[in-house]
């Protein structure tokens, strides 16, 4: 058997294209462009000036490889004064191009790519518009325009009336004596798109603008600090960097744009996003100090109000980052009507989702607004009673009598009914008294002066009204009805005072002779003590000693009588430590 050897070939070597057939597809590549633009009328031409958007972006694309003699190509000579007709074409083509990139930026898609031009911008046919320059005398046309080649063909070229003015024009946007002390190259290298010299400004006036500010705003803040006052502390405080570097920014900017930098160079400094940022931080400053003052000038006695007033100022700094952000993303194009949309649906889901924690939040509100309680409040809320401990953002603390910790939402807390009894001038004392059936009727117009007359003398029970009636027969006691005010403002005050009144009305009975009365249907088994008759009979001599003398004040005391009588009791009672009257 015979076999024939073939050798094998790897299908990548075989994709690899050669050398030649690389140079055959680009010399393709250039024959198709040349019969494109030859079917649209465009004129072959060295220098790509078939159009005027070629020629301004071929004009381009040779001053930025420094090649001024091919740009110079670019360039209608004909026709100009002998000034200009002097100058080396090179130099023209330098200068345009130091005008245009200091002056305006030139818009390249704009420019017209067909071999007539624009037809409907108002010039000649021959004319085409690439901008305008503006200078506080005038306004210059940069004006492209279409000659003959020479061999019966048209080209576009910067027309002589444009190139007439580039001595004029260097002379307001040119590098001025800079000129004479460097060499062009020097103005012609860029990093990032800006020019070399535009960085090592940027860098001398940025250093010297800090330098200048620091020796005027530091003996300022010096002077404010020797002052020695808490608005100036705080003042230097909260806004010394704010302003410093606020300042620093605009002063550097300003020097800069004096010196005409490029077009590029300008827009990165008009950017603004540095200034905005310190704009953000000054307001959001302002914001802190305001708070802050707030907090130190408004007298409150709820911690709640601490907790209130800050989430405050942090919302506002949060609104004022988001609306920075659309700010600047609006100013680099970005179609911010999406976003807000966008962001308007997320709202409504959010505000959804947290309805429960909005509700507490406007509860929140609420309380510390019209503030039906606070901090240190002994309240009622449905059927609990409290001490308020805290209110938060989210919810409100009671500390009941029984020391048991009760945590409930500020929603549900500011809209039901709520007693707040610390916020009482006074509290009510309105015991019932049930005297037995045994008692007299002058006993019982005894107890009931007497106790009228402790009412008007104690120190801390309020005359105005102070009654006890003689009210009802009840089914097993003569009912009688206390109604008067405390002076005490809290629970544990009012408990001290109702105790003392509780004993001197016991008092007043024991004098009288009677007993109070209990449920007949309570049955005693022990031998119960009778009524003192001999008590009941010297209650009733004094009434009758009353009549007599026309002092017996029923159903009213006068009005004279009870200013006499009014604070001569003793209170705290004779034996207690803190009576006025221990020894």
């Amino acid at each position: 058997m015979v076999g024939v050897f073939v050798p094998f070939q790897n299908d990548a070597a075989q994709a690899q294209p050669t050398l030649k057939q690389m140079m055959e597809s680009e010399a393709l590549q250039k024959t198709d462009v040349v019969e494109k633009e030859m079917e649209k009328g465009i004129p072959r031409d060295e220098y790509n000036r078939g159009t005027p958007q070629s020629t301004v972006k071929a004009f381009f694309q040779a001053v930025e490889t420094r090649n001024f003699e091919r740009a110079a190509q670019h360039l209608d000579l004909r026709n100009l004064s002998d000034s200009v007709a002097t100058l080396p074409e090179e130099e023209l083509a330098r200068q345009l191009k130091v005008i245009l990139s200091r002056t305006f930026w030139v818009d390249i898609e704009a420019l017209s790519n067909a071999p007539e031009g624009h037809l409907e911008d108002g010039l000649p046919s021959y004319r085409d518009l690439v901008g305008k320059i503006k200078t506080q005398e005038r306004t210059y046309d940069v004006l492209l325009q279409k000659v003959p080649r020479g061999d019966g063909e048209f080209i576009w070229k910067f027309s002589n009336k444009t190139v007439e003015q580039i001595p004029q024009l260097y002379l307001l946007f040119g590098h001025g004596m800079l000129d004479e002390i460097f060499p062009h190259w020097v103005f012609d290298v860029k990093i990032l798109k800006i020019y070399v010299w535009e960085w090592v400004a940027m860098a001398l006036i940025v250093g010297a603008s800090y330098l200048l500010l620091l020796a005027v705003l530091n003996p300022i803040a010096m002077l404010l600090r020797k002052r020695d006052t808490a608005l100036t502390t705080e003042l230097v405080k909260y806004f010394h960097g704010p302003l410093h570097l606020l300042g620093w920014l605009l002063l550097s900017r300003y020097l800069f744009l004096e010196l005409n930098p490029s077009v590029v160079a300008e827009s990165a400094v008009q950017a603004g996003t540095l200034v905005l940022i310190v704009f953000i931080w000054t307001v959001m400053r302002i914001i802190e100090f305001s708070t802050g003052r707030i907090l130190k000038g408004v007298k409150y006695t709820s911690i709640g109000v601490k907790v209130f007033i800050n989430p405050i100022g942090n919302a506002l700094k949060t609104i004022l980052i988001v609306a920075a952000l659309i700010f600047w993303l609006d100013n680099l194009g970005f179609e911010v009507t999406t976003l807000l949309t966008g962001l308007g649906i997320g709202g409504i889901a959010l505000a959804l989702a947290a309805q429960k924690t909005l509700e507490n939040f406007i509860g929140a509100i609420t309380l510390f607004t019209s503030q039906p309680v606070k901090v240190g409040d002994f309240c009622r809320f449905d059927d609990r009673y409290g001490t308020v401990e805290e209110i938060g953002l989210r919810s409100t603390t009671l500390r009941t009598n029984d020391s048991t910790l009760i945590v409930i939402p500020n929603g549900e807390f500011s809209s039901k009914p709520i007693e707040n009894y610390s916020s009482r001038e006074h509290m009510w004392y309105h015991p019932k008294i049930h005297l037995r059936y045994e008692t007299t009727p002058d006993q019982l117009r005894f107890i009931l002066v007497e106790i009228r007359k402790m009412f008007y003398s104690h120190p801390k029970v309020s005359p105005k009204p102070a009654r006890i009636r003689f009210s009802e027969f009840g089914d097993y006691s003569l009912n009688l009805d206390v109604f008067a005010f405390v002076d005490a403002r809290n629970q544990d005050e009012y408990s001290r005072i109702e105790e003392d009144l509780h004993f001197r009305i016991m008092d007043i009975v024991t004098e009288a002779g009677s007993q109070f009365a209990f449920p007949s249907q309570t049955l005693y088994l022990q031998r119960q003590q009778g009524f003192d008759q001999k008590r009941g009979q010297e209650v009733e001599e004094r009434v009758r000693g009353w009549r007599a003398e026309k002092s017996l004040f029923m159903p009213e005391f006068p009005q004279k009588k009870i200013e006499k009588l009014k604070g001569s009791l003793t209170y705290p009672p004779l034996g207690s430590p803190d009576s006025p009257a221990y020894p």
